[in-house]
């Protein structure tokens, strides 16, 4: 583990990196436990805050050559993916919010979670090192 790497890396990397991996926490939280009380509508809040700090801040974020990568492709996606949860859990599609929230989970957190791990990004060389 590297944590100098990730302590080097601009502020508005550690800011993403941070909201990324507390929402992919909380998601996992909100998944797991009782569903329709206060704690998770609260909880969603929080969800949906750190999936926005997580947008935002991924626009900030450049290829090596100041450009965008298709990863930026899910900044809208995340955006109007937040929204529409928020829409299906207040009118009341607990089935569609459940299963909307996990592909949002997926292709906003788990992918671009994972090839964060590639060989040269910033968290594979604070996991592994290098």
């Amino acid at each position: 583990m590297n944590i100098e790497a990730f302590l080097s890396a601009p502020l508005h990397i550690q800011i993403h990196a941070l909201a990324a991996i507390g929402a992919l926490g909380l998601g996992v939280v909100q998944f797991s436990a009782p569903k329709g009380t206060i704690n998770h509508r609260t909880l969603g809040y929080v969800w949906v805050g750190l999936m926005v700090l997580v947008a935002v801040t991924a626009y900030f974020i450049r290829t090596t050559t100041g450009g965008f990568s298709l990863l930026h492709l899910l900044i809208p996606v995340t955006l109007i993916g937040v929204v529409w949860l928020s829409v299906l859990a207040r009118k009341g599609h607990v089935k569609r919010h459940r299963s909307a929230a996990l592909v949002l989970m997926i292709t906003a957190l788990g992918i671009p979670g994972a090839a964060t791990l590639i060989p040269g990004r910033l968290m594979h060389a604070v996991i592994f090192g290098g």
